[in-house]
C-alpha cells in the first residue's frame, strides 16, 4: 500500500475459522484500518444527519428538491463515466447472496451481471461474511467449482456474468472486528475486503472492481462512498476511476437527489437502480405518522401506482440524461418445476420486465435463474443488437415533488388477508434469518430482509393509526407461530415472536430490525480472546 498516514490495528473478535486466514491478512486488516480511520467518524456524522432529517419531517418540514443543488440538475452538460468493461450490456442482472452453490449457479445463469448481496440476501454471520468473501476470491481466481457429497458438481462456465458487489449500509456495524475498541463499519468491511483481494484480479481479467450501493439517503452519503473509493484505489495503486457502483435509489429522500448523487460520483457512477420494496419501507418510515401516507396491503402497491410510476419514469430521466444506465427492480417470483404451475408466474414476471424495458430500463434483475430466459426475451425485443437504451432520454418526463408523494391515490385500510400474510412472512424471514439464512423462499417468492422490513412497518403503520387492532395482530401472531412450528419444529419460535414484538409492535419504530437484531442474536465473540 502507497501511503505514509499510520493505520490503527484491527483486531478480529472471532473465533478462527477454515480459511479464514486467507481473507483476514494482515495487509487486509491494514488496509480496513485506513479506510476506518479515515472515514468512521464521518459516518456518524451522517447518520446523525439522518436522524436530524427525520425529526425535521416528522415535524412537517416539507420534502423536495433541493434549491442549493438546482444547478446540478439544472446543468446539462455533465456526464458520468462511460460504462466500464463488462458493464455496458446489462439487460438482465440476478442477486443473491455470496453462498457457494448459489454463486456457481447465478455465474452460469446467463445474466449478464450477478450481484452478490452482503446485504439484505445475507445474514451477516460471521461464517457468512468471511465466507462469501472466500466465495468470491474464488470466483475471481476461477477455483470456485466442487462437488457435493451427494455427487452433484458445480462447475463455473466459460463465460460468467460480471461479478458486482452490494456492502451493507451505512447503519450496519460489523462487531467481530475492532479500531480503538469500537467496531469496525460494516459497508467499509465487505468493499475492503472484496476490494483488496480481487480488485487488480478483476481488472487482469479484463472487467474491474464494481459495486452497488444500498440504503443512500442523500448526496453526503454518496459523496462519501466516492471518497472512499478514492482512497481505496490510491492505497493499492489502482488508477481513479477504475471502480464503478451503482446507487440503489430505494429511499424516498434519495428519489429527490437522484441528479446529485450521480454527480458526487460520476468518476465512478454505473448508473442507478430503481429498489422497489425499501423504497416503499422508507416511505412508511418517513412520513408513517401521517395517515394521507397510509398504505394498503403491499400486494396492492403496484409499480403502476403513480408515486411508483413517478418514480421509475424520474429515474430513468436522470440516468440517461447523464449517460448512466438504469435498472429495474427485482422480480422476486420462483417459476416452480411445474409448468403449468410456472406459466402463471412467467407471465406475471414477463408483464412486469415488458413495462420496464418500454419505459426506457436498460435491464433489470431477477432473483432465480429460472427467470433469466423471459427477462432476457423481453430486453431483447426492445435493445435487439444495442447493449442499452441510454439513447431514451426520456424528456416526456416531468416530474414534480407532489407526484413523488402522491400516496393518498391508492390509499386505504388493509384486508385480513393482507394483515396475516404480513405476520407471517416476517415471522419465517425473521426465523430463517436468526438462523443465519438470508433469502428465504416463502410463498413463491425469493424473499429477502426488504420484504420482512416492508411487513413488519406495515403492521406498525396500521397499528399506529388503528385500522388494525391489537388484539386481532396478537391473535394471527399465535397462529402464525403455530403454523411455523408445525412446519419447521427446530424454528426459533421465541426470539422470532420477540424481534417481531420489538419491530412491529412498539410505539416508536425500530428504523431497521438488523442492528438490533445482529447484535443480539447473530454476534458470537469467544470469551477468551486470543
Amino acid at each position: 500500500m502507497t501511503t505514509s498516514a499510520p493505520a490503527r490495528a484491527v483486531r478480529v473478535l472471532a473465533a478462527p475459522g477454515d480459511r479464514h486466514d486467507e481473507i483476514l491478512t494482515p495487509a487486509a486488516l491494514e488496509f480496513l484500518a485506513r479506510l476506518t480511520g479515515a472515514f468512521g467518524d464521518r459516518r456518524q456524522e451522517l447518520l446523525k444527519e439522518r436522524r436530524r432529517q427525520a425529526i425535521r419531517l416528522a415535524s412537517g418540514s416539507p420534502l423536495g428538491f433541493p434549491v442549493v443543488t438546482a444547478a446540478v440538475r439544472d446543468d446539462r452538460t455533465w456526464r458520468v463515466a462511460p460504462p466500464a468493461p463488462g458493464l455496458e450490456d446489462r439487460r438482465v442482472e440476478i442477486t443473491g447472496p455470496p453462498e457457494r452453490r448459489m454463486a456457481v449457479n447465478a455465474l452460469n445463469s446467463g445474466a449478464k451481471v450477478w450481484m452478490a448481496d452482503f446485504e439484505d440476501a445475507t445474514a451477516p454471520t460471521w461464517d457468512n461474511v468471511v465466507g462469501g468473501q472466500l466465495t468470491l476470491l474464488d470466483a475471481c481466481r476461477r477455483r470456485i467449482d466442487f462437488t457435493t457429497p451427494e455427487g452433484k458438481e458445480y462447475r463455473l462456465a466459460e463465460n460468467p456474468a460480471t461479478i458486482m458487489v452490494r456492502p451493507r449500509g451505512w447503519h450496519l456495524l460489523e462487531e467481530h472486528l475492532e479500531v480503538d475498541g469500537r467496531p469496525v463499519p460494516a459497508p467499509l468491511v465487505d468493499f475492503g475486503l472484496y476490494f483488496f483481494h480481487c480488485a487488480q484480479r478483476q481488472i487482469d481479467a479484463g472487467y474491474g472492481p464494481y459495486f452497488y450501493l444500498p440504503k443512500l439517503e442523500n448526496r453526503y452519503e454518496a459523496r462519501l462512498w466516492n471518497d472512499v473509493f478514492v482512497l481505496a484505489q490510491d492505497l493499492l495503486g489502482i488508477p481513479r476511476g477504475t471502480v464503478r457502483a451503482t446507487v440503489l435509489i430505494e429511499t424516498i429522500t434519495a428519489a429527490f437527489e437522484m441528479d446529485e448523487i450521480l454527480h458526487e460520483l460520476r468518476d465512478h457512477s454505473a448508473g442507478l437502480n430503481a429498489g422497489r420494496w425499501d423504497y416503499l419501507f422508507s416511505l412508511i418510515k418517513t412520513f408513517g405518522h401521517r395517515t394521507d401516507f397510509l398504505l394498503p396491503d403491499r400486494a396492492k402497491v403496484t409499480m403502476t401506482a403513480p408515486f411508483m410510476r413517478a418514480y421509475t419514469e424520474l429515474l430513468v430521466r436522470t440516468c440517461h440524461r447523464r449517460g448512466a444506465h438504469a435498472i429495474g427492480g427485482m422480480a422476486a417470483h420462483l417459476p416452480g418445476k411445474d409448468p403449468e404451475a410456472a406459466d402463471p408466474v412467467l407471465a406475471k414476471v414477463r408483464l412486469d420486465k415488458e413495462r420496464e424495458a418500454e419505459d426506457g430500463f436498460d435491464g433489470s434483475w431477477v432473483a432465480h435463474p429460472g427467470l433469466v430466459p423471459v427477462c432476457r426475451e423481453v430486453f431483447d425485443g426492445v435493445l435487439g443488437e444495442r447493449p442499452h437504451q441510454l439513447d431514451r432520454t426520456r424528456e416526456d418526463v416531468q416530474v414534480e415533488a407532489q407526484h413523488l408523494l402522491s400516496v393518498r391515490r391508492i390509499s386505504g385500510p388493509p384486508t385480513e388477508h393482507g394483515v396475516r400474510t404480513n405476520i407471517a412472512v416476517a415471522l419465517r424471514y425473521f426465523d430463517a434469518w436468526l438462523r443465519g439464512q438470508g433469502a428465504v423462499a416463502l410463498h413463491g417468492l425469493m424473499e429477502d430482509a426488504a420484504t420482512a422490513e416492508i411487513a413488519r412497518v406495515q403492521i406498525w403503520q396500521w397499528l399506529r393509526h388503528r385500522v388494525l387492532d391489537r388484539d386481532t395482530v396478537l391473535r394471527m401472531l399465535d397462529e402464525e407461530l403455530a403454523s411455523l412450528g408445525a412446519e419447521y419444529p427446530w424454528a426459533a419460535l421465541d426470539e422470532a415472536r420477540e424481534l417481531f414484538g420489538r419491530t412491529a409492535l412498539v410505539g416508536e419504530l425500530p428504523l431497521f430490525f438488523t442492528p438490533d437484531a445482529y447484535t443480539r442474536h447473530l454476534v458470537r465473540i469467544p470469551q477468551v480472546r486470543s
